[in-house]
């Protein structure tokens, strides 16, 4: 089943977000060729596709995993938690409509 995992960030997480940048992109890659990831990004917190030194609100990631406690295990370890990047996390089962 696919879950929506939706974060939201501490403020001023952008310096702690670069620092783990690459680990995080590593655990996404991963569900990538895996076949498993659906689509994954951040939120820029403000409305620009690059929002420089203002950085990033949130993050969102939908992705197949077995159950719910899989994908909350999977987020529960995402290198962004430890960073400290995150100040919420949410994992929710979601049914793609469209397209």
């Amino acid at each position: 089943m696919l879950y929506a995992i939706m974060s939201e960030d501490v403020a001023d997480s952008l310096s702690r977000r670069l620092v783990a940048r690459p680990a995080h992109l590593a655990r996404l890659n991963e569900l990538q060729q895996q076949g498993r990831l659906i689509l994954a990004g951040p939120h820029p917190a403000i409305d620009s596709e690059d929002p420089g030194q203002e950085g990033f609100s949130g993050s969102l990631v939908v992705a197949e995993f077995s159950d719910l406690l899989q994908a909350q295990a999977w987020a529960d370890a995402d290198p962004y938690i430890e960073a400290g990047v995150y100040a919420k996390v949410v994992v929710k089962p979601f049914k793609k409509v469209l397209p």
